[in-house]
């Protein structure tokens, strides 16, 4: 992140595709007064994100949607990491659903090579990158991640992506059972929200936000 903080205000483009993804987004942002429009609505292209991080994918998106707007731009890049998969599958964690986006046999391949590692380690986390890009070239970027254990069979049809496997720490519940307010509500007494997404976007309201 920029030693100093730039605050948001008025119109932003979301710089994503993926609807559940959209749908979080434009609540996190909503208690703000920040107007977002998604890089979709706009028929933007998809950047092929060449980055070796969260970080680095999240500002691939921003920048892109930055400079074809003209407008601020917000993305988001996040992904599940398997401790019994040496982090897999990490920044591919959407390439892993395929074209069609098939989360039922992402999660299913998981489960598969976990198997055929015979491995006992179903410890897990979720990270979420978030970068916010002017179209001047200023950039603020924040990351945070939830830990967590993989469960089998997935549990729940709220949420999306790998949600329903995923069994966050001190939980009885999976993501994929949790409200979205359960999931990525922002606590008024200023305590730490639960989903790794809500969790970075604590740190940049903080830092570039207004209500």
């Amino acid at each position: 992140m920029s030693t100093k903080a730039r605050h948001l205000s008025g119109k932003i483009v979301i710089a994503t595709h993926n609807s559940g993804k959209l749908r979080e987004m434009r609540e996190l942002l909503a208690p703000y007064g920040v107007e977002a429009v998604s890089a979709g609505d706009l028929g933007l292209d998809e950047p092929e994100e060449t980055g070796l991080d969260f970080i680095s994918n999240a500002l691939i998106k921003a920048r892109a949607a930055a400079q074809a707007t003209q407008l601020p731009a917000f993305a988001d890049d996040s992904g599940l990491c398997a401790e019994g998969l040496d982090g897999a599958p990490g920044i591919y964690s959407a390439r892993w659903a395929g074209p069609s986006k098939d989360f039922d046999a992402a999660m299913a391949l998981i489960e598969q090579k976990l198997n055929e590692k015979n491995s006992r380690d179903r410890r897990a986390y979720f990270v979420s990158a978030l970068a916010l890009v002017w179209p001047d070239g200023h950039e603020e970027t924040f990351e945070d991640r939830i830990d967590g254990t993989l469960i089998w069979p997935p549990r729940g049809t709220a949420g999306f992506g790998y949600d329903p496997m995923f069994l966050p720490e001190g939980h009885e519940r999976t993501f994929g059972e949790m409200s979205a307010d359960e999931k990525h509500g922002l606590p008024k007494d200023g305590s730490r929200a639960l989903s790794h997404r809500a969790r970075a976007f604590q740190a940049l309201a903080r830092a570039c936000l207004k209500k």
